[in-house]
């Protein structure tokens, strides 16, 4: 798949789902809460987020840089940046800023920025180390960059909690595009995200000092274990639900549901432990 199919493909992806994106589980907004919190925007400063979806990273950012700061939010899906005008309108953040951009390509000049984050996004961009230096220039000096990625562990299920290795047969990743099955994910994915020590020394290469790599487990939190089927048809996973024949989609619904269910602790919600790869440069 070329780099212009595969954007269509998300972009098209991610607009359909725009409506209730990060809205049945709890997962991408206590994500982007903490990626700020190590990104550490201050008063007045102007801070990009990268593939900003709804706002996850984007609404405490704008709280914190504040009425005198600036904070602009990009995502290639139309859909996702209406939602997230909206919520900025009702949160009333005139210091916010959204445009429908290809990520890969950002158009801002060069030291536009004092921070540019990334939360699940950049990762998945179809050159992502070239893009970091891109998004090393759009940094003052002294800048700071911050993104997240899911941990890369070949053998596991790719970008889900490390339980779905044993809910999800992996056999079913053949019904994928190409692009998407094992051998094409651990090439792109894997090859420079699995290792820190070589995740560290991409960035470097990308413009970057100071290069901090920390995993942290993340609670993906929902009601229940179909909560937790519906929402993934809204996320990455979608991808898969859209390519299995409705006999296999039907059947790991009612195998996940009742397992996911099974890990609720008296009746309460349901907790995944969900590690979370958290990068820090400077520029």
């Amino acid at each position: 798949m070329d780099s212009g199919a595969y954007k269509l493909q998300v972009a098209e992806a991610f607009d359909e789902a725009a409506a209730a994106y990060d809205r049945l589980v709890g997962f991408f907004t206590p994500m982007g809460r903490q990626l700020v919190e190590r990104a550490a925007p201050t008063a007045g400063e102007r801070v990009l987020d990268v593939g900003c979806g709804r706002g996850a990273c984007l609404f405490p950012a704008a709280a914190r840089v504040g009425a005198s700061g600036r904070a602009v939010g990009i995502d290639i899906a139309p859909g996702m940046i209406e939602e997230a005008g909206k919520e900025a309108r009702l949160l009333g953040l005139d210091q916010v800023e959204l445009h429908v951009m290809d990520a890969e390509r950002p158009e801002f000049a060069d030291r536009t920025f004092d921070v540019v984050m990334g939360s699940y996004s950049i990762i998945f961009l179809p050159d992502a180390p070239a893009a970091l230096a891109r998004y090393a220039r759009l940094l003052v000096p002294g800048g700071r960059m911050a993104f997240t990625s899911p941990v890369f562990v070949a053998g596991t299920f790719p970008f889900l909690p490390p339980v779905f290795t044993d809910l999800i047969p992996m056999s079913l990743l053949s019904k994928l595009p190409q692009e998407w099955r094992p051998e094409r994910l651990q090439e792109r994915f894997n090859s420079w995200l699995e290792d820190p020590a070589e995740l560290a020394a991409t960035v470097r290469g990308a413009g970057f000092t100071d290069v901090e790599v920390t995993d942290v487990p993340i609670d993906m939190v929902a009601p229940s274990g179909e909560t937790w089927v519906e929402w993934s048809h809204t996320q990455g996973m979608r991808l898969l639900w859209q390519h299995l024949p409705a006999d296999e989609a039907a059947a790991l619904r009612e195998r996940l549901i009742p397992a996911l269910d099974a890990m609720r602790t008296d009746g309460g919600p349901l907790r995944i432990p969900t590690p979370v790869r958290f990068v820090t440069a400077v520029r």
